[in-house]
């Protein structure tokens, strides 16, 4: 039959290609087995900070699933501050007073589930208690936690894809052969083509962050122009890749084929889930460039931090650039030595 030759062909030609078949076969068991290891991680258990507090209800608190650190007023302000602790239970002229870190919904969600269950084998008459929060409030939502990381997923994600996909329309259509048939130097191609680029990526940065903040009304506490910087920092890193990697694709589809890998997994690491139970899936994410985009977006956000107080984020986003921009020029001399 004549379909037997179609059938034959197509599958010489996926044979062929092992790009194709590792994307079938094993991105989906490996996007699975991160699903299974992020979502399959225990209930977050909350750091909870004990100053002055009664031994009996230091008794019952204990029996909850949470760790307790007994501290003085001023080592639980600072443990606050570092996000060492989610709370600090105090208690103060027979009042407890209770201040959230307040920044995560998911550890405030544990603290008040903590309070609560203590509560219930206390006499609640004698419990006088008084919530306050460090950061956020009780209006914090689940979105407004994990809106920065959004932000800054898409970012990443589109000028992956736009800059990677263009990049590798140049070379496949011969402007590069001809940029390169030129006295033109590789850095000065490699830095011509992401200049060009960045004029559209601080537009969409711009509409990107405006748009959360603005008309989704995400939580906010710091400055937009911080935020702003932060997601030009990642679109640079994420153009950078995306320009790097379209040189070992050959057509749009093998490019698509690199998000399994080199996008999605950070997702699952940018701080959307709790990893900090299992100290190795948390390593990985500190080689990833969106989780440090995503902590330098949520201090500002979320906790009211200044471009100053994320400096660390932001060398490390830099230097992701300046590495990726480098294996850039190297790899063009896969096209022609210049």
């Amino acid at each position: 039959m004549r379909v037997n030759v179609i059938i034959k062909r197509i599958i010489q030609q996926l044979l062929g290609d092992k790009r194709s078949i590792a994307l079938m076969f094993v991105a989906p068991i490996f996007v699975m087995t991160l699903l299974w290891l992020v979502l399959g991680m225990e209930d977050y258990e909350p750091a909870i900070a004990l100053t002055d507090v009664p031994e009996q209800f230091q008794e019952v608190l204990e029996e909850q699933d949470a760790s307790f650190s007994e501290m003085t007023l001023t080592e639980a302000e600072e443990a606050l501050k570092k996000q060492e602790v989610d709370a600090h239970f105090r208690l103060e002229n027979e009042l407890m007073n209770i201040t959230m870190e307040g920044s995560d919904p998911t550890a405030t969600s544990a603290v008040q589930r903590v309070l609560n269950e203590a509560s219930k084998q206390l006499n609640p008459s004698n419990l006088n208690v008084e919530i306050d929060f460090l950061h956020g409030s009780t209006d914090v939502k689940l979105f407004d936690n994990i809106g920065p990381v959004l932000i800054g997923f898409f970012v990443f994600f589109f000028t992956f894809i736009i800059g990677g996909v263009s990049f590798l329309r140049e070379r496949t259509q011969g402007t590069l052969e001809r940029l390169l048939a030129t006295p033109l130097r590789r850095w000065e191609i490699v830095t011509g083509y992401l200049s060009g680029f960045g004029i559209f990526i601080i537009i969409q940065s711009i509409i990107m962050a405006a748009f959360s903040i603005y008309v989704l009304d995400i939580y906010m506490a710091g400055s937009f122009f911080a935020v702003i910087i932060i997601s030009i920092l990642l679109a640079i890193t994420a153009l950078s890749l995306g320009t790097l990697l379209s040189a070992y694709a050959k057509n749009e589809f093998q490019m698509i084929q690199f998000i399994p890998i080199a996008i999605i997994p950070q997702v699952f690491f940018a701080g959307i889930f709790h990893t900090e139970s299992i100290a190795w899936i948390d390593a990985i994410g500190k080689i990833m460039p969106l989780y440090y985009g995503a902590d330098a977006l949520r201090e500002i956000m979320i906790r009211g931090q200044q471009l100053t107080d994320v400096w660390g984020d932001i060398g490390i986003l830099i230097g992701f650039s300046v590495v990726f921009i480098f294996l850039n020029i190297v790899a063009l001399k896969r096209h022609r030595k210049l």
